[in-house]
């Protein structure tokens, strides 16, 4: 029995970087016995880890039918980044108020510098990755346990429902002006302008969403 949870951690976290690689795109179904032979468990810690994938946001599991990784449409995707605003807000301030070790600060402007090297030629998966590795950094740098929980939000958003909020590049040039901004608040200690660039770097994303045609 000791063995279980570990095991169970183990499937939640190789079942949650294919959801994140898109090996399972939105919507796919991952049915349990097919799971189970593939990865030669049974189906009970694979259960308990698609449990740990709801309690993420990745995956719902719909009584009779199944787990099924979650579909990006629009209302789910505003949903998701409204939360974002608050979480990536409070983590940018928690930042800077530690306040953030000069090392780390010097990291984050070289992620910013990284994104604004994709920008031309214009490389989206590059760029996007890097975008997930500042946010990430922001919130590890909140040093807020709760606050770093959330990190599966933002994985969902950039990674998971990326073709649905496909980024073109004026977004992306915006944001790395952003970004910077939000670093030298940072760096300058000043959390409340940290926690207002990074909110309505955010809104700004939410604002584009809403005024995209709908299909």
């Amino acid at each position: 029995m000791a063995t279980v949870v570990p095991l169970v951690d183990e499937l939640a976290s190789l079942l949650r970087e294919r959801i994140y690689a898109r090996r399972y795109p939105p919507g796919t179904w991952l049915r349990q016995e097919q799971l189970a032979a593939e990865l030669g468990v049974s189906r009970t810690p694979l259960r308990e880890a698609l449990r740990a994938l709801e309690q993420d946001g990745l995956v719902r599991l719909i009584p009779g039918q199944g787990a099924r990784v979650v579909t990006g449409d629009l209302p789910t995707l505003l949903a998701a980044y409204e939360l974002r605003a608050v979480v990536d807000g409070l983590a940018a301030r928690l930042a800077a108020e530690r306040p953030a070790p000069a090392s780390r600060v010097r990291e984050l402007y070289a992620v910013v510098a990284r994104q604004r090297a994709a920008l031309d030629p214009w490389e989206p998966q590059t760029y996007t990755a890097l975008d997930v590795a500042f946010h990430e950094d922001v919130v590890h740098l909140s040093g807020n346990e709760f606050v770093v929980a959330q990190t599966p939000v933002l994985r969902m958003t950039a990674q998971v429902f990326a073709p649905v909020a496909l980024v073109e590049r004026d977004s992306a040039v915006r944001a790395v002006a952003e970004h910077t901004a939000i670093v030298g608040a940072i760096e300058a200690g000043d959390g409340p302008a940290a926690e207002r660039l990074a909110r309505a770097h955010i809104e700004a994303t939410i604002a584009e969403l809403r005024a995209r045609p709908r299909e």
